[in-house]
């Protein structure tokens, strides 16, 4: 069975007549009416009937016609699939980002991308470490941005963006407020409000927490910087953010405070599945992040 074969089928079905068929199709009369004849020798059942100078679908070709359809219409949006994944500017990027990176990164790098690719379309899906790095690896999105940037890891590569620095958030009147900078250490005995385990600023701020010589006391969790922070500023605890979970502003902010001692930080990178090539349009915008950040050693 070959594609023409299906093509002239559906033509011939929806004109109900094989010269108008024809002249759609522009071949000559006799073509058609011989695939046509190829294809029902070929199934083993007739098609169509007469009726008038026009032709019926048998109830076999009612049936055959719904998946001829079906058939046609899904090599169609192959066809545009392809043609858009060729077409670094008229393509769809699918791309993962954990909540914090959100807030600021990543819509500053796509507003500044889309002056120059307007007709690029960005699907983008929330997640947390874990969950970027599997729907990556199950083709669910092409590229992610992720915290921290897993730096040996079987199935993923990419390129690490910049490192940013972590600060302490204390309510107004907590006794440290004041203070520029302090020593995670003096924190010791305060309550602290936490991501959710899934979460991995948590094991950043549990792992600052332990190079200062303590396990910090959970008194909160939170999945969104946002309920971090307020839950914070409403005197709930002390916390550790990035700094870009900081740049807005509401009414309800924490004081944000420098830690000197140990130095907190986490790493960002954009990562894809290793040894596999994007489509053209998001290995355009790969790039193009790559240079964004190229000698940036914090935010943009």
């Amino acid at each position: 069975m070959e594609l023409r074969q299906l093509q002239y089928f559906v033509t011939v079905a929806r004109m109900e007549h094989v010269t108008h068929a024809a002249e759609s199709l522009r071949v000559a009369q006799s073509a058609v009416s011989r695939q046509i004849h190829q294809l029902e020798q070929e199934l083993g059942v007739s098609l169509f009937t007469p009726k008038g100078r026009n032709l019926q679908l048998t109830p076999a070709g009612k049936l055959f016609l719904r998946r001829a359809e079906a058939i046609l219409t899904d090599l169609e949006r192959a066809v545009l699939d392809l043609q858009e994944f060729l077409n670094p500017e008229a393509g769809e990027i699918r791309i993962g980002f954990p909540h914090s990176l959100g807030i600021h990164l990543l819509p500053s790098v796509i507003a500044e991308y889309r002056k120059d690719h307007p007709n690029v379309k960005f699907v983008l899906k929330q997640g947390t470490y874990h969950v970027l790095i599997r729907e990556l690896l199950e083709g669910e999105i092409d590229l992610a941005f992720i915290s921290p940037f897993p730096e040996d890891h079987d199935d993923v590569e990419g390129e690490l963006l910049l490192s940013e620095e972590l600060r302490v958030i204390l309510p107004a009147n907590h006794l440290l407020a004041q203070y520029t900078s302090i020593r995670l250490e003096q924190l010791r005995d305060d309550s602290f409000v936490m991501f959710s385990e899934e979460y991995s600023l948590r094991t950043i701020v549990l792992e600052a927490c332990r190079k200062a010589g303590f396990v910090p006391h959970v008194g909160f969790e939170g999945e969104e910087t946002d309920t971090i922070r307020g839950l914070v500023a409403a005197g709930l605890g002390v916390s550790l953010l990035p700094e870009m979970a900081l740049i807005e502003t509401s009414p309800m902010m924490p004081v944000s405070v420098r830690v000197t001692e140990p130095q907190v930080q986490r790493t960002i990178g954009l990562i894809r599945r290793r040894g596999e090539k994007l489509p053209l349009v998001a290995e355009v915008f790969r790039s193009y992040v790559v240079d964004y950040f190229d000698g940036k050693s914090r935010l943009p």
